[in-house]
């Protein structure tokens, strides 16, 4: 498949993908939440049981995997990433290595990884990944997002995208205006477009063919501490007015985050987008949590509960699909 082949089958109408993707730190948050403790094989464990929920390929694409999870092996020995194959499910990596503080700021963060991305990239298209994503995080607060923030971030997004092309994966570029902090939903337009405005200019110069890869932004909401939150028809509104002035009919889709969002307003956000009319671009989901928690909470580590697990994620995915075709009615 070619790469634009390969971004469109991720945004095929109802389906989305499933960022798997958690780092050891962040999944080992999840499990002490259900006191299951992080070790190599419950992790395999937990992603198993996704993976292998029966008839998951109707309303998943993809899944993004974190580096471990793309060498294991499931219980019957076969590798994980045939497992998805298996149900016509693209595998992807997270391919970034974390963030770390800009010089001179405390505050705002840098995404790192770039060094020997291109060897890593070889070695991850061998071990069966058809895409890759790499995420940047852009906080508002008192004076910040900065330009340069801004610029740095969008600059290296077009680097690991172009990296990405030539080594034959589609990347997926995610720049992350945070939820965290109390700034309106007219602050997150404002910092939003101009993100995306610098991150399209960034691909542009580094000549990043835009139908062979997917934007996975944050919608466009309220902070969790703003007094004011928003209608999911206001989101709307504001998440594609913001799209329509800064991204290119080119682009074959949007993937959207939840970060944050509970499984909850996650689809009805998602839904009121998409209730809203035919668009250039696919309007679809790469969700972690909002589409993991009930699964997450229904396993509690154990094996005799991953069909009460299995059951939780196939109803989460089937209602963030219904979500994605503006068919969602509710819990």
């Amino acid at each position: 498949m070619s790469l634009s082949e390969i971004a469109q089958a991720l945004v095929a109408p109802g389906k989305g993908i499933l960022a798997a993707d958690e780092s050891t730190g962040t999944i080992k948050k999840r499990f002490d939440k259900i006191g299951v403790e992080s070790t190599e094989e419950n992790r395999r464990a937990y992603r198993e049981l996704l993976f292998t929920t029966p008839g998951i390929g109707k309303f998943i694409s993809g899944v993004i995997l974190y580096d471990e999870t793309l060498r294991q092996k499931g219980s019957d020995g076969e590798a994980l990433v045939a497992t998805l194959q298996k149900q016509d499910i693209i595998p992807g990596i997270k391919v970034d290595m974390g963030t770390e503080a800009m010089v001179n700021s405390s505050e705002e963060k840098i995404t790192k990884g770039l060094d020997g991305l291109p060897v890593r990239l070889k070695e991850y298209k061998t071990l069966g990944a058809g895409f890759a994503k790499w995420r940047a995080v852009i906080a508002i607060g008192d004076g910040i997002p900065t330009d340069e923030c801004i610029a740095k971030n969008a600059e290296i997004l077009a680097t690991y995208a172009k990296m990405c092309q030539e080594a034959g994966i589609v990347p997926i570029v995610e720049p992350e205006v945070l939820m965290d902090g109390g700034h309106t939903i007219e602050k997150c337009l404002e910092v939003t477009t101009k993100v995306l405005k610098k991150v399209f200019e960034e691909l542009k110069k580094q000549n990043v063919d835009l139908s062979g890869m997917l934007l996975k932004p944050n919608m466009v909401i309220a902070g969790m501490d703003c007094p004011i939150q928003a209608s999911p028809t206001q989101v709307a509104e504001m998440t594609l007015r913001c799209f329509k002035e800064v991204v290119p009919s080119e682009a074959p889709g949007v993937v959207f985050l939840s970060g944050g969002q509970s499984e909850q307003e996650a689809c009805e956000n998602l839904n009121a987008i998409n209730i809203v009319g035919v668009q250039p671009w696919k309007l679809s989901f790469s969700y972690g949590r909002a589409l993991q928690a009930s699964a997450l909470a229904a396993w509690h580590g154990k094996t005799e509960n991953i069909p009460a697990a299995q059951k939780a994620f196939y109803r989460r995915a089937e209602l963030t699909s219904a979500a994605c075709l503006g068919k969602y009615s509710g819990e």
